[in-house]
C-alpha cells in the first residue's frame, strides 16, 4: 500500500519560489503515474503536473514554463519546483499516485488511487 506525505508548502510573495516534496513508501517495482494537484476554495481539484515511470512530464496550462516536476524512481519520491509564483497559485497541493503504464493525456484527479494529506501554498500579491 503506497503512502504519501507532502511537505514544503508555506507563504511566499508573488514572483517567489517554493519546492514541494512528496515522500513515498510502499512502492513496488510496477510502473506508476504520479501527479501533483491543487485545490483552491470554491474551485475543483486541478491537475498541476504528472510524471510517468520513464520521467515523461505533462503540465497544466496555467503552470507551464513555471513549474517543474521530478521524481526519484528508486524511492518513489516526487518533487514540484514552483517558480514565478502568482496569487492564483494559492491552494492546497496534493501528491498522488496510481499503478499505470503511463499518464493518460488530460488525466484527472479521480484516476489516482493513493493520496497524501496535502500542503498549503499561499502566494501574496
Amino acid at each position: 500500500q503506497v503512502q504519501l506525505v507532502e511537505s514544503g508548502g508555506g507563504e511566499v510573495q508573488g514572483g517567489g519560489s517554493l519546492k514541494l516534496s512528496c515522500a513515498a513508501s510502499g512502492y513496488t517495482s510496477a510502473r506508476h503515474c504520479r501527479g501533483w494537484f491543487r485545490e483552491a476554495p470554491g474551485k475543483q481539484r486541478e491537475t498541476v503536473a504528472t510524471i510517468d515511470s520513464d520521467g515523461y512530464t505533462k503540465y497544466g496550462v496555467s503552470v507551464q514554463g513555471r513549474f517543474t516536476m521530478s521524481q526519484d524512481n528508486a524511492t518513489g519520491n516526487v518533487y514540484l519546483q514552483m517558480n514565478s509564483l502568482k496569487p492564483e497559485d494559492t491552494g492546497k497541493y496534493y501528491c498522488a499516485s496510481v499503478r499505470s503504464v503511463s499518464c493518460p493525456t488530460g488525466v484527472s484527479w479521480y484516476y489516482f488511487s493513493a493520496w497524501g494529506q496535502g500542503t498549503q501554498v499561499t502566494v501574496s500579491p
